[in-house]
């Protein structure tokens, strides 16, 4: 009778808790066991048992598939250790009530209303219709493209590594893809890939591919023609390709002559180096060069990538594409006096406006919570902090070198903000706040203030 009770409450109290406190805790159950396995001695080199805060960090930098590390991970963890996180990092990158569905599908059982909420929350979709048709796709284009990610990136590798380098090709192609930005080369040995066209080219588009969301990539894939795109689809494929552009040529020039970093290389491979951070500082952390030698303005504008981050439905973070092109967007009416926000001929809806720009406030308020934090718990300069901590939010995983001197307080401190930008800061907060609040329909006068 006892032990008939306990699965029972352990339902019921589920039930209780809504789709947004279930992804979290999804997030959280995986994190705690990633730590654990992290923790375990065959999961070093050298038989070590890593210490809870520090399998903690890498387990949630995983799960959140954010980059940042505070061992190395190809010098410290053994094969075993490597495939926990790899993963980690794919389960991360599906989202964990997504392998939920998928194996309740593969076993035959019937996806409840409830589950296709919660996964349609994780995936950032409008609707629930579909979703597990959605799924299904999903899974087959995602290995499809993590699949021939691998075999190009072993063109490179193999020579270099043998039978090892096809491993390390298809384990790249997955934390690419999952915008992760973890590499197991070892301490800088990933630099000498630096003047490598395929090797670059093939993050870059795995990173590209994994950032602008699974929906769209769906999407382009099913219909092909731009006329036929959502409005959706085409603001994140047209702010991605002006954010890609924009960002190339401004840290070209920005470097140019920076002899720590691009400035003793040749022409091609300046613009290459230059795209290939580009591509990496709005999503995915990995950097073919020393981040911390970098101009202290090119770390700012690096920083305002970040912190823009990828699109809805992928694995990145930041405030999304999506968001500050509805930002952008009103604004410019705004300036220019008109009644409605207008992006390719359709109207912007207003409660979309005012949540981009809740986004916009909830996660600059959180970086600079989290940077002014840090400033007291830690002694780095100001800008690394900022850097640092942007990279946390926006599950980047770029670092100028400075995550594995932080204190316990601030690694707590990541964690936290590495989870709040995985499952989005408007989630996370509707988590936490009270539910069933009745809604008392009153309505107040209004009345203008002065703005400006």
């Amino acid at each position: 009778m006892q032990q008939a009770e306990i699965p029972k409450s352990i339902n019921n109290w589920l039930l209780m808790l809504s789709p947004y406190q279930v992804l979290v805790f999804s997030f959280l159950g995986l994190i705690l066991v990633g730590a654990f396995l992290l923790m375990l001695p065959i999961a070093s080199n050298d038989g070590s048992s890593l210490s809870f805060i520090d399998a903690l960090f890498t387990a949630t930098s995983a799960v959140c598939v954010t980059g940042l590390i505070v061992v190395d991970t190809g010098q410290y963890f053994s094969i075993f250790g490597q495939l926990v996180i790899i993963m980690l990092i794919q389960i991360g990158g599906f989202g964990v009530m997504t392998i939920t569905t998928i194996f309740a599908v593969i076993m035959g059982k019937k996806i409840q209303l409830r589950s296709r909420l919660i996964v349609q929350e994780s995936l950032n979709r409008v609707t629930v219709g579909g979703i597990v048709k959605l799924i299904k796709l999903l899974v087959k284009t995602t290995l499809c493209i993590e699949f021939i990610g691998g075999v190009l990136l072993a063109f490179v590798l193999y020579p270099d590594y043998g039978v090892k380098g096809i491993y390390m090709a298809f384990w790249h192609s997955i934390s690419a893809f999952c915008n992760a930005g973890f590499d197991i080369f070892g301490g800088t040995n990933i630099f000498h890939y630096n003047n490598n066209p395929l090797f670059c080219l093939v993050i870059a588009f795995l990173i590209i591919l994994g950032g602008i969301g699974y929906g769209v990539t769906v999407e382009v894939k099913a219909k092909h023609k731009w006329q036929d795109f959502s409005l959706h689809t085409k603001i994140v494929l047209v702010t991605t390709l002006i954010l890609l552009t924009v960002g190339t040529v401004v840290i070209f020039c920005l470097e140019y002559n920076n002899p720590n970093t691009i400035g003793d290389w040749d022409l091609g491979h300046k613009l290459l180096g230059a795209f290939f951070l580009s591509t990496t500082s709005r999503t995915a952390g990995y950097t073919l060069l020393d981040t911390g030698a970098l101009h202290g303005v090119t770390l700012f504008f690096i920083i305002i990538l970040m912190f823009l981050g990828a699109s809805p439905g992928s694995t990145a973070g930041g405030i999304k594409t999506t968001t500050i092109a509805i930002i952008f967007a009103t604004v410019t009416s705004l300036i220019r006096d008109k009644d409605e926000v207008v992006l390719f001929k359709r109207r912007i809806e207003h409660d979309l406006i005012v949540k981009a720009l809740a986004i916009f406030y909830i996660a600059a308020a959180l970086v600079v919570l989290g940077t002014m934090c840090l400033c007291v718990t830690e002694g780095f300069p100001f800008i690394r902090i900022l850097f640092e901590v942007t990279s946390a939010m926006a599950t980047v995983g770029l670092s100028t070198g400075i995550t594995a001197d932080l204190t316990v307080y601030g690694k707590y401190l990541l964690i936290l903000i590495m989870l709040i930008g995985r499952v989005g800061v408007l989630t996370f907060l509707m988590a936490i706040s009270m539910r069933n609040r009745r809604k008392v329909k009153i309505g107040y006068p209004s009345e203008r203030i002065g703005v400006g």
